[in-house]
C-alpha cells in the first residue's frame, strides 16, 4: 500500500504577523497533485491540522476543500487531533463523513478503532492515537502515572491487543501525535512538558509496522518505522535552513517500508540578514533577499531612525527586527537563554533571577504541579 505521511498543517497560522493562508493553499494543491502522479492509497495526518482550538473561517474552508477534493478522488484520509486542535470540534461528524472515506479520531476511545484498508495483498489497520493530554486521560486508560510515555503505552497495548485479534495478514499503521526521544525540535513547536518530561521513548511503538508522527516541524527519521513528516511550511525563522517535505512510503506483503520524500513547494523564503542599516540597504550582494521574508538584525551602535520602515523599502517582506548593540544586550541574551527552554525551566530561572538562589525541590515540584494544574484545567475546559 502506498500511504502519504504529513502533519501539522497548522491552517490559520501567521508567521509574524503575515497571513499564510495562500502559501497553505498551495501546499494542499501540491498535495492533491502527489496524491494523482504517485498513485497514493491513503495520506495519513498525524494532527495539528488548524494551529488553534477555534480556526478562523477561512482556514475552515480550506480544510473543507480538501477533504472534498480527496473524496472526489476517492483516497481515504485517515487524520487525528493534536495539541493545537480541539478534539470535540474536529471530530464533529466523524462518524458521519466515515462513509466517504475521511477517517477521523480525536478520541480515547478511538486509539483501537482502527481504520481497515485493502490492498492486493490484503488489510493495513490504520490506528490513530490523537494527543492524549496525560492529566485528562491517564485514568480512563489505566496508565500508572499522568505522563506521555505512561500515557502512549497504555494507548498501544489496546492498539496491539485489538491488533492481535485480526487477521495474521493484518499490516498496521499508528498515527501519533507525541515528542519522541532522539528527535530534533524547533522554535515553532508548543511545549507539551508532561510530568517534567516531554518525550517518550520510541520503543512505546514496538508492534507497529509504520508510525506516522506528527508535533514537530523537521521532517526527519527515528528509525525505518518511524518517522515525522514535520510541517510543510516554515513557522518560525529557525526553520529556515530545514528542507519541508512528505513520506510517500510503501508499505508492502510482508510489511517491509520503503520511504521516500516528496519535498513541498517553497512559496517564498525565510532569511536572516546581520548588518548595519546603510549596508543593508545599498550593498548589491542583498539583492537575492529583497523577496524572502526576513528576520533582519542591526549591527548599529545607535538605534536608526524609523529603520524597520526604512527596511522595507528594499525588503517589503521583512518580518523581524532585533539589534544586537549594548543597548539591548541584555534583551537578546534573555532570549538566548530561555529559547528551547520549557516553562519548567523559565519559570525557574525567573524565581533563581528574582531571588538571588536556586529554587529548592520542593519549590521546583511545586512550580511543577502549579504549571500542570494550569495546562491541564485549560484542556479540561476546551474538552467540555
Amino acid at each position: 500500500m502506498r500511504i502519504l505521511h504529513t502533519s501539522d498543517w497548522h491552517l490559520g497560522r501567521q508567521l509574524h504577523r503575515e497571513p499564510l493562508l495562500a502559501e497553505q493553499r498551495t501546499f494542499l494543491e501540491h498535495l492533491l497533485s502527489t496524491v494523482r502522479q504517485e498513485h497514493v492509497e491513503a495520506v495519513v495526518v498525524a494532527g495539528d491540522i488548524f494551529d488553534r482550538a477555534i480556526p478562523p473561517l477561512d482556514a475552515i474552508d480550506l480544510f473543507n476543500g480538501v477533504l472534498g477534493e480527496l473524496a472526489d478522488l476517492q483516497i481515504p484520509l485517515v487524520m487525528i487531533s493534536g495539541n493545537h486542535d480541539s478534539p470535540r470540534r474536529l471530530g464533529v461528524n466523524s462518524r458521519l463523513i466515515e462513509r466517504a472515506g475521511i477517517h477521523l479520531r480525536t478520541s480515547v476511545e478511538d486509539c483501537a478503532r482502527p481504520a481497515v484498508l485493502h490492498d492486493e495483498h490484503g488489510p493495513v489497520a490504520f490506528y490513530g492515537l490523537p494527543y492524549l493530554e496525560p492529566g485528562l486521560v491517564h485514568t480512563q486508560l489505566g496508565a500508572e502515572k499522568p505522563s506521555h510515555q505512561a500515557v502512549l503505552t497504555a494507548a498501544m497495548d489496546r492498539v496491539r491487543s485489538d491488533l492481535a485479534t485480526r487477521p495474521a495478514n493484518t499490516r498496521s499503521v499508528v498515527l501519533a501525535h507525541a515528542f519522541v526521544t532522539g528527535a530534533d525540535t524547533s522554535d515553532s513547536e508548543r511545549d507539551i512538558t508532561a510530568g517534567g518530561v516531554p518525550s517518550v521513548s520510541a520503543s512505546v511503538f514496538t508492534g507497529a509496522d509504520y508510525v506516522a508522527l506528527g508535533h514537530l516541524h523537521r521532517c526527519q527519521k527515528i528509525s525505518e518505522r518511524i518517522r515525522y513528516s514535520g510541517s510543510p511550511l516554515a513557522y518560525s525563522f529557525s526553520e529556515a535552513d530545514y528542507p519541508k517535505a512528505m513520506w510517500l512510503i510503501d508499505l508492502d506483503a510482508g510489511s517491509d517500508v520503503t520511504a521516500r520524500q516528496i519535498p513541498c513547494p517553497v512559496p517564498r523564503r525565510l532569511r536572516q540578514l546581520t548588518g548595519p542599516l546603510n549596508d543593508l540597504l545599498t550593498q548589491p550582494e542583498h539583492a537575492e533577499y529583497e523577496d524572502c521574508w526576513l528576520h533582519i538584525t542591526l549591527t548599529d551602535t545607535d538605534r536608526p531612525h524609523m529603520a524597520m520602515e526604512r527596511l522595507k523599502q528594499r525588503f517589503p517582506h521583512a518580518l523581524k527586527l532585533s539589534f544586537s548593540h549594548q543597548h539591548t544586550a541584555s534583551q537578546e541574551s534573555y532570549r538566548s537563554r530561555v529559547n528551547g527552554r520549557s516553562d519548567h525551566e523559565i519559570t525557574l530561572g525567573f524565581l533563581d533571577h528574582v531571588t538571588g538562589a536556586p529554587a529548592t525541590t520542593p519549590e521546583q515540584n511545586l512550580l511543577r504541579e502549579g504549571l500542570e494544574s494550569v495546562r491541564t484545567a485549560a484542556a479540561a475546559r476546551e474538552a467540555s
